[in-house]
């Protein structure tokens, strides 16, 4: 019984993982899709990260996926079934409630631009704190072609530890290409990828599974200080450089509030060094000081050089969050301009 449970709950599930990327899986540029598409070829073969994949193979599965999407681009989301039940898509409480004695994990719900993600996941762990829910997640049983690691929903807090694997696996093919000494090659040097890829991997995503935690612990508490104006604001901001900006601004408050500080007190070098290179080309340069900082620290071994940034950092962005959402109460929908603008004027 159980396995045709999880049969049917993952069929459904992998239903909206379709529209959605019916909807927003050719939105990328062109290499990023393709390199996607590769990397989603090989989750849904199970193939492992060393194995080759043959173009041939993989360009007619491409062709059949997206013509499985173009037939797929008008549909609603579907209800997820559960026993017999048929269930909201994003309400992630009722289904995971109806999961939890198949030891499953489900979330549904809206990420940049706006783009809904759904995935469902074997679960790893799960613990509960005050004030949220930590759920982490092992193997993916659906997903979507964008395949975040790690998603806030209200109170509670997914980390998909397959997904954050193949993150590193990307960042570490792309990083290969010309191997430039910089924050993510250093971040690499921590392990021995070349004698031992799946393991170094499974160590690195091991490591840096924590430190995705404290990004998202660090969210809640931003979310805590701007409430439901804030994801309002990010609705009438959608797929503008405004929205760029404020998840960036965001992200940098979050970040100064909890993962720097935690991880400058840990002096974990290797974490450091892939938090600085995984930042986005938006929240690097709104944030040029945290670069500075970094830098010095490399040359000095001083890690007050990023406790200070932090510190500077998190007065800045509660500010700069603030100011967007005023923004957004004068302007409303129209916000976007301003919003993006008082971003580039203010970097740090």
């Amino acid at each position: 019984m159980d396995k045709w449970v999880i049969e049917e709950v993952s069929a459904s599930v992998q239903v909206n993982c379709h529209i959605s990327d019916a909807r927003h899986g050719t939105e990328y540029g062109m290499c990023t899709y393709l390199m996607k598409m590769r990397e989603y070829f090989r989750w849904e073969k199970g193939l492992g990260f060393s194995a080759r994949l043959g173009n041939e193979e993989v360009g007619t599965w491409l062709a059949e996926r997206e013509e499985l999407w173009a037939g797929m681009e008008g549909w609603d989301f579907q209800p997820v079934k559960v026993t017999g039940r048929q269930l909201d898509p994003l309400e992630d409480a009722p289904i995971n409630a109806a999961l939890d004695e198949f030891g499953l994990v489900y979330s549904g719900g809206l990420g940049n631009y706006g783009r809904p993600h759904f995935f469902l996941g074997e679960l790893e762990r799960r613990e509960r704190h005050t004030d949220h829910v930590l759920f982490v997640v092992g193997r993916e049983l659906a997903r979507d072609l964008a395949s975040p690691p790690a998603m806030t929903r209200g109170d509670t807090i997914y980390v998909r530890r397959e997904s954050l694997r193949r993150l590193l696996w990307e960042k570490l093919e792309n990083w290969r290409w010309s191997k430039p000494d910089n924050p993510l090659g250093r971040a690499f040097a921590c392990y021995d990828f070349n004698n031992d890829l799946e393991g170094s991997l499974e160590r690195m995503t091991d490591h840096e599974i924590d430190i995705v935690v404290l990004h998202e612990q660090g969210e809640r508490q931003a979310g805590k200080l701007l409430g439901e104006r804030w994801e309002r604001m990010l609705l009438d901001l959608g797929r503008t450089p405004g929205e760029l900006a404020a998840r960036a601004a965001r992200d940098h408050l979050a970040d100064c509030i909890v993962t720097i500080p935690k991880l400058a007190e840990a002096a974990d070098t290797p974490a450091l060094h892939f938090y600085v290179g995984n930042l986005s080309a938006m929240r690097k340069m709104l944030f040029p000081h945290l670069r500075q900082a970094y830098d010095l620290w490399l040359a000095s071994g001083e890690l007050d050089h990023l406790v200070r940034a932090a510190e500077v950092g998190r007065e800045h962005w509660t500010w700069m969050v603030r100011s967007m959402l005023e923004l957004h109460e004068q302007y409303g929908p129209q916000a976007a301009e301003p919003v993006a603008r008082l971003a580039e004027d203010h970097r740090l």
